[in-house]
């Protein structure tokens, strides 16, 4: 039995992630139908605050993840201080630690917010095929213009690479205008429109993603939105209760999400039960639940608490890939 211990850094994960969006929404799909059938532990999220500044925060995820090709465990260990981004740094930082069940033993770690950033946009992107059962959008419109909407685009064009038409908006005019610059360099030919409002954005889009650093909802009302639209409520907090309510609700996992200031948290305090909970993207993939029906007034509304097994599995697999490949570097003698 080896002693030593896999090493994959930024520079390694990046380029086992290039060119394999497949290999990771494959991931993201048999992890949440792992999660679903009960081959799983997954402790709640722990928070590390610090008194001097509510905005900053370090986060644990630790998981397990049964089933084939897996029995493998892990923690994320992820830290958001949006102040970094005026320092010229990413928001987030992370890295992960992947332990074998069988004897407990770590076998390697790796740089974890690019995974952590894929599993997020694959997650979304994921969900909205499902939602949308395979059918295209004509019009995405992006509510947030930062890493994480930049990178469900990226998953969104793996999936529907014929859609090519986005609205964009974002408090920022300068951030909305290089969000649609990026965008173009993946699709040349994308129609690509900034929106003075959400109104705006809502009533030219049946796909609409929220990435944004709201801490609290601001969003009224979806009545602008076009029937059988579908929302990916990425950021969590930006939706009120009466939206939840007046809506089809999935959820990645219900004990996870119903937390944190959440929207999902807020409406269930609000009516103190979660019947307005339809079901778990896993239990769609399933068929243990009936995809809604969109053709109603009632909108879809994926809200993603963000779970340790998708990142679990994600990284195993780039795991495959570097000792296949040969990448990483393995320090030998690490374990005892």
């Amino acid at each position: 039995m080896s002693n030593d211990l896999l090493m994959l850094g930024a520079q390694d994960v990046a380029s086992i992630l290039e060119g394999r969006e497949d290999m990771v929404l494959d991931a993201v799909r048999e992890a949440y139908e792992i999660h679903a059938r009960g081959e799983s532990s997954l402790p709640h999220s722990s928070f590390l605050r610090f008194p001097d500044n509510d905005q900053d925060r370090i986060i644990s995820l630790p998981a397990y993840l049964g089933g084939e090709g897996y029995g493998v465990a892990s923690l994320k260990w992820i830290a958001s201080v949006p102040g970094n981004v005026e320092r010229g740094l990413e928001r987030a930082s992370a890295v992960m630690i992947l332990n074998q069940r069988a004897t407990g033993r770590p076998q390697a770690i790796l740089e974890g917010s690019l995974i952590s950033k894929q599993r997020t946009a694959a997650s979304a992107a994921l969900a909205a095929k499902v939602l949308r059962r395979g059918a295209p959008p004509r019009v995405v419109g992006f509510v947030g213009c930062g890493p994480i909407n930049l990178e469900v685009g990226h998953f969104l064009n793996a999936v529907w690479p014929e859609t090519n038409e986005f609205l964009v908006f974002d408090l920022s005019q300068d951030r909305a205008a290089q969000f649609g610059d990026s965008l173009r360099e993946e699709r040349p030919n994308a129609r690509i429109e900034s929106t003075k409002s959400l109104d705006d954005l809502f009533s030219g889009s049946d796909l609409v993603t929220f990435a944004t650093t709201a801490t609290v909802p601001h969003v009224e009302s979806l009545d602008a939105c076009r029937p059988g639209t579908t929302i990916l409520h990425v950021s969590l907090r930006d939706l009120k209760p009466a939206i939840m309510l007046a809506n089809h609700n999935i959820v990645d996992d219900l004990s996870h999400v119903n937390r944190a200031g959440t929207s999902i948290h807020l409406t269930s305090d609000q009516t103190g039960n979660c019947d307005f909970v339809h079901s778990s993207l896993g239990e769609l993939l399933l068929g243990k639940a009936e995809i809604p029906d969109g053709s109603g007034d009632r909108l879809s509304i994926f809200t993603p608490f963000g779970l340790g097994v998708l990142d679990l599995a994600v990284a195993q697999h780039v795991c495959n890939v570097a000792k296949a490949e040969g990448l990483g570097t393995s320090i030998e003698g690490f374990l005892p």
